[in-house]
């Protein structure tokens, strides 16, 4: 069976209460179903969140431990986190796919949030399609495993 790690960073666990114009009413227990749905049979959803950069950090290292394709939203960390993405880096200098993804679109919102930091280390980003660029993220993952 294939184990697909699915990552989020600082404040996602509010999802459903938190700036539900920008993040949408769904909580990360509606997206875990969401992934749990469309992932094909053979394949398992791991969804974790954590608001500490440490606890990512080991959860990467764990993906390349355990050869373990990534879906990562680094939230906040996404623009400043240089500790994230050399983590980020040893998944995908290790052949995993890591795709970085995003609920809303950073280029149009704040200055600050149009730099990521992770992805020029990232096998690729989908931003701006809600849940929709985890399950894009997803299939694009099985793909290049396959």
């Amino acid at each position: 069976m294939t184990r697909v790690l699915v990552l989020n960073g600082p404040n996602l666990g509010r999802l459903g209460t938190r700036q539900p114009d920008i993040y949408g009413s769904s909580t990360l227990d509606d997206l875990r179903a969401n992934l749990t749905e469309a992932a094909p049979d053979g394949v398992s959803i791991d969804l974790r969140q954590t608001d500490d950069e440490g606890s990512l950090i080991g959860w990467l290292h764990e993906a390349v431990d355990q050869r373990m394709p990534v879906i990562l939203n680094p939230a906040a960390f996404t623009h400043y986190s240089y500790a994230l993405r050399d983590a980020v880096a040893i998944v995908t200098e290790a052949g995993l796919p890591l795709i970085e993804v995003h609920l809303s679109n950073p280029h149009s919102r704040e200055e600050f949030r149009h730099t990521s930091v992770i992805t020029g280390v990232a096998t690729g980003v989908i931003a701006g399609l809600g849940f929709d660029s985890y399950r894009l993220a997803l299939s694009a993952v099985l793909h290049r495993l396959a």
